[in-house]
């Protein structure tokens, strides 16, 4: 029975994971201004207003920042918590689940970051086409974060920013977002 279980969990979270990235996505496209010309963009606009417009009219952007889209992103992430916990017979703590769920939002922004700052940069050093979509939106979305960097750390040609970047949101990943889990996980047995 176990093994069903876990099966059922890794089928719970990679659906919740396609949702809470493509509503990520919309957040991060919004926040550094992507063309919207872009068809990736249209794509994601298009599946993601439907939920955000009801949503937005109650809850206004703060400067750049879509914050219905991150309230979806956060209840996503809650939900499906929620749901793993259910499916384990096991039910938190209030606050140790919204300590969990604001871990697990941190943890997915990070991680999403680390994969797309590593396939973009991939696929630059490959010298794929520039105008292709995906390059172009994944190239908006991490040129804000390897900004800062730019330039400064160039060997031979070669920018070494990517590697910075990423090897700085995996030590946020260990020095942030585990003892966040560790103290919802606390909370959420209720100690």
């Amino acid at each position: 029975m176990p093994y069903l279980l876990s099966a059922l969990s890794m089928l719970i979270q990679v659906a919740f994971g396609a949702i809470a990235t493509l509503f990520l996505l919309r957040l991060l496209a919004e926040a550094n201004r992507a063309d919207f010309h872009n068809p990736l963009s249209q794509f994601i606009y298009r599946y993601t207003n439907p939920v955000l417009a009801p949503i937005r009219r109650v809850l206004p952007n703060w400067r750049r920042i879509n914050l219905a889209d991150l309230l979806i992103v956060w209840l996503t992430v809650l939900v499906e918590r929620l749901v793993i916990f259910g499916l384990a017979g096991f039910w938190p703590a209030p606050l140790g689940l919204l300590v969990l769920s604001l871990a697990d939002l941190l943890d997915f922004v990070l991680l999403f970051y680390i994969i797309v700052i590593f396939g973009w940069s991939l696929l630059t050093m490959l010298s794929a086409d520039p105008h292709q979509p995906l390059i172009r939106l994944a190239g908006t979305i991490v040129q804000p974060v390897l900004r800062p960097l730019r330039g400064k750390l160039v060997v031979a040609n070669i920018d070494f920013s990517p590697t910075v970047v990423v090897i700085v949101l995996l030590l946020a990943r260990l020095l942030l977002v585990a003892p966040l889990f560790d103290l919802g996980a606390r909370l959420a047995q209720g100690g």
